[in-house]
Order: structure tokens, then C-alpha cells, then sequence
């Protein structure tokens, strides 16, 4: 198989000016997680979620910080896309992306973009489809986090890991899960005459325990529980891996938590899976 067997098409597209809202709402609107950044019909960037994800972690005084939503699509967008051809083979897409560390490459023929191929089309492939042995060959280990620990707490672990991170409840239990995703399209917008701060206890190490009332969503007091997916859906070490790359399609998801009994053994995530492709 090739690019041109399973990249998506149309592309949608954004200016390096136009603002992190617009970007937003156009990945909300068409269920995407990713915008090409297009310049003069030229690829010069690429905006993911996890861009916007990360893009939370502000560390300038308050008073000098600009809103996410307002500030430009090219403060936060990944520069000078790595392309594809057409006829680039799937094995050899699998290993780009694992060398470069990237989730997708525009398709260019003759100078122009014709599509885009991203882990998720990847995983369409039969090379995919058709990967033997079980979940425990190719799982890896799994960072948590607990339900009360803070967004910025969160994003820390995450952003320094690359990866998502499991929400476990006081007696290890699994409460959530929270990706790039839960990030990106978080509401970060403080609702009107919410309440903020009185009812909040911060007890350190990242921890805000919530006392009552509601809190705003706006960075500093929310937790993890507020951002998490729950229920988790977790899978065998055991099981075969056809099955659960099947299940994943299914439920349209990129990661299984693993459990062995009643522990948190590990996680299959896609990018486990194109690691098998690439190899």
C-alpha cells in the first residue's frame, strides 16, 4: 500500500494569521486533529491538537500573557512540514514518523497538496491489520496522575513524556484518562459569575482538592478530573492484537489501558503499534 491508498482528502488549511480560535473550532467542527498551515499555496506548518494542548503552559507574569484563543496560528504551529509523495510506501511512512517524531506528512504532487496522511490513516493499512503476537509484546508503561492533581501539574507530566497519562483514584483505581485531545478542546473560557478560588484547597506537589461550589476552568484551579475521559476502556496483556487494533477502530479510540487483574500493567497506544509497522 501506498500514500495514496489511504491519506485523507480534502485538506483543511489555515494562514500562519489566523488565530488559535479559528484553528479550534475548525478541528471541532469537522472532527480533525490537525490543520495544515498553507502560505501562498505552499505546506509551512502544521497545527495539532497536542500543539494546542501544551500551548496551556504559559509561564509569563499574568499581566503580560495573551490569550490562547487570540494568538496566531504561527506562534504555535510546527514549521516546515515533512512531505510525502504519492506513491511513498506505508512501511516507509510508518518509519518517518517514528525517526521524526511527527503524526502526519502532507502529500505533494507537482508542487501541490493532494492530501495528508496522519497515524490514524496508517492504521488502515494491512500492515496494520495483520500484525501477529499480543498486546503484552508491543504495551508500553504508562504514567498517573491523581484526580485532584492541577491542569498545569498534568500537562507537565504529559508534555514531558510525549505522552497521555492515566488518572488514578487514592486507592490506585482507574478514575480517567486524559490525551492531547481532552487538552486541546478543553473550555478554558471562565464562565459567567463563577466562583473562583474561595472554594478551592491547594495542599502542594501539584494537588488542588476542591471543598465545593463550582471553580474556574480558566488554568490554575482546575484538576485533573475535570479535563479526564472516563469510562477507561482497558484490554488483557494477553489479548491478540488483532483484536485489539479492531477494537480500537471500533470505538474509534488510539490507546487501550492494560490490566492485569486489578493493576495498571501498562498502555497500547497507536504509536506502539506503527513502531511494529516501521520495523
Amino acid at each position: 500500500m501506498y500514500a495514496h491508498d489511504v491519506m485523507t482528502s480534502p485538506v483543511f488549511i489555515v494562514s500562519p494569521q489566523d488565530t488559535i480560535a479559528y484553528a479550534r473550532n475548525l478541528m471541532v467542527k469537522h472532527k480533525i486533529s490537525r490543520v495544515l498551515v498553507m502560505q501562498d499555496e505552499k505546506p509551512v506548518g502544521i497545527l495539532t491538537k497536542k500543539d494546542l494542548g501544551y500551548g496551556l503552559v504559559q509561564r509569563s507574569a499574568a499581566w503580560k500573557r495573551r490569550p490562547l484563543d487570540q494568538t496566531l496560528v504561527e506562534a504555535l504551529a510546527v514549521k516546515d512540514p515533512i512531505v510525502v509523495a504519492p506513491d511513498t510506501g506505508i512501511r516507509d511512512i510508518a518509519r518517518l514518523f517514528v525517526q521524526k517524531n511527527i503524526s502526519c506528512a502532507p502529500v505533494v504532487e507537482h508542487g501541490k497538496v493532494v492530501g495528508i496522511v496522519t497515524k490514524a490513516d496508517l492504521m488502515k493499512s494491512t500492515l496494520v491489520t495483520t500484525l501477529v503476537g499480543s498486546v503484552r509484546d508491543v504495551m508500553d508503561d504508562v504514567a498517573t496522575v491523581s484526580r485532584y492533581h492541577s491542569l498545569d501539574h498534568v500537562i507537565k507530566v504529559m508534555s514531558g513524556r510525549n505522552d497521555k497519562v492515566v488518572v488514578t483514584e487514592s486507592d490506585g483505581t482507574i478514575a480517567g484518562i486524559i490525551t492531547e485531545t481532552n487538552l486541546a478542546f478543553f473550555d478554558r473560557v471562565p464562565a459567567k459569575n463563577m466562583v473562583v478560588g474561595k472554594d478551592v484547597k491547594r495542599v502542594g506537589q501539584g494537588i488542588v482538592l476542591k471543598i465545593g461550589g463550582q471553580v474556574s476552568p480558566s488554568g490554575e484551579h482546575v484538576t485533573a478530573e475535570d479535563v479526564m475521559t472516563k469510562p477507561v476502556t482497558t484490554i488483557s496483556p494477553e489479548c491478540p492484537l488483532t483484536d485489539a487494533i479492531a477494537l480500537m477502530g471500533r470505538l474509534h479510540i488510539n490507546s487501550l489501558v492494560v490490566m492485569e487483574n486489578t493493576t495498571i500493567s501498562g498502555i497500547l497506544k497507536r504509536d506502539d503499534i506503527i513502531k511494529e509497522v516501521a520495523k
